[in-house]
């Protein structure tokens, strides 16, 4: 019998049968045709492993308390601890915390706040900047602020326009500062992805570029907003992607990782001016935005058991180490003609396939998923762009078959 689900990011035309997933633990999947190494961490969420013990026992317990309540004038113990255990580790000056629920959200929600930072001093900059090949999510404001293309093209007209700047590639580094400095000074706010690109291709750029951009921000009083909702929480290296640019932004959003990938939870957090451009005995001024299931207790509950663990265990050892076990395997794959653009970043890998016809819609993606899961490896490959984002807890020996399985389609397709 066919399934009633419509699946994300799917044409079902081209493959009409989902995979079924029975149970997962560590870096592994158990399916109903084997087991799978879950090599992109299960869409970029998963840091610590499927099921860490410590997030499932703070998720079991959080429901024999408080499992939903309204977050409009009301609030809980999880969302005040987690919120306050954010602040303390976040880069200094964000002082607020507003919930959502997945990376869109938190976005939106930072775009909306620029916005009404400037509204309310009745100040006219409402023009947002971007980067060439971003992507910020799905919602309406978040596809606005991403590159136009094959993900938003049917839904232009519902878009509103941004600032594009050239994305700051090796020797065009300057193309970009100088489109910055053009737009910043009428401008409410430049979002980045810090460091990565995670959907554009997985395309780098470096922690100077990122500073630069921000300082010019902060010449023109453009508010800057980083989008660590995948390079958060250990991805690149560091904590956050913008440490690495001793990089203060006004407005930080983060999902994914900050509940160790289990379940839906994000945050917007944003200085105490932006919070004081809201605050007033004026009604009006009141940032409008919320979800039925704004700050969960559960997800909360995840939320806090998640840092427990960057605080208690070796998390950074783990992820330093990880970092040059990718490295090592990467190595043979700089000089194989068969590939070209062979990067890291942090915990990240990334390597091109050369084909007649790259980029997202390149023919040979679905063939290269195929080809990885039916030798237990899950990879869903942007394109040609082949990338491995495993969790944290992913052994040298279980990298080792990611990385021959690479070099076997690369010899089965190439």
């Amino acid at each position: 019998m066919s399934s009633p689900i419509w699946h994300p990011f799917t044409q079902h035309a081209l493959t009409p049968d989902a995979t079924m997933v029975l149970c997962g633990e560590g870096a592994w999947l158990e399916t109903e045709k084997g087991r799978l190494l879950d090599a992109i961490s299960s869409w970029w969420v998963i840091t610590h492993g499927h099921r860490h013990p410590r997030i499932v026992e703070a998720i079991k317990k959080q429901t024999e308390e408080l499992d939903q309540v309204i977050f409009a004038g009301f609030t809980h113990r999880p969302a005040e601890d987690l919120a306050r255990e954010l602040v303390a580790m976040a880069p200094q000056g964000l002082a607020h915390v507003f919930y959502s629920d997945s990376g869109s959200t938190a976005v939106e929600v930072a775009l909306k706040m620029a916005l009404g930072f400037w509204k309310n001093q009745n100040k006219s900059r409402s023009r947002i900047i971007a980067l060439e090949h971003a992507y910020h999510g799905d919602t309406i404001g978040t596809m606005s602020a991403g590159a136009r293309g094959v993900f938003n093209a049917a839904y232009e007209p519902l878009l509103f326009d941004v600032a594009r700047l050239p994305f700051p590639a090796p020797g065009r580094e300057q193309q970009t500062l100088d489109a910055l400095a053009a737009a910043a000074p009428d401008a409410a706010a430049l979002i980045v992805e810090p460091l990565i690109l995670g959907s554009g291709g997985m395309l780098v750029y470096s922690a100077d570029m990122l500073g630069e951009m921000a300082a010019i921000c902060r010449q023109h009083g453009t508010l800057f907003i980083v989008d660590e909702v995948m390079t958060g929480f250990g991805r690149t290296g560091s904590l956050f992607a913008c440490e690495q640019a001793d990089v203060k932004p006004d407005i930080m959003c983060l999902a994914k990782g900050l509940s160790g990938g289990v379940i839906p939870l994000a945050v917007t957090l944003a200085t105490a001016e932006i919070f004081q451009a809201h605050y007033s005995t004026d009604r009006s001024h009141t940032f409008f935005h919320s979800s039925s299931f704004t700050a969960n207790p559960i997800a909360c509950a995840a939320g806090r058991a998640n840092l427990e663990i960057w605080r208690t265990e070796p998390v950074r050892d783990r992820i330093a180490a990880l970092g040059r076990w990718q490295e090592e395997r990467l190595a043979p794959f700089r000089a194989d003609p068969r590939f070209a653009q062979v990067r890291r970043l942090g915990t990240i890998t990334a390597l091109d396939l050369k084909v007649p016809d790259p980029g997202y819609l390149a023919g040979i993606g679905l063939e290269l998923m195929a080809f990885c899961m039916a030798r237990g490896v899950l990879l869903r490959p942007l394109g040609n762009t082949i990338y491995v984002m495993p969790p944290y807890c992913v052994t040298q020996a279980e990298l080792d078959l990611v990385y021959d399985v690479i070099a076997g389609a690369a010899a089965h397709f190439a």
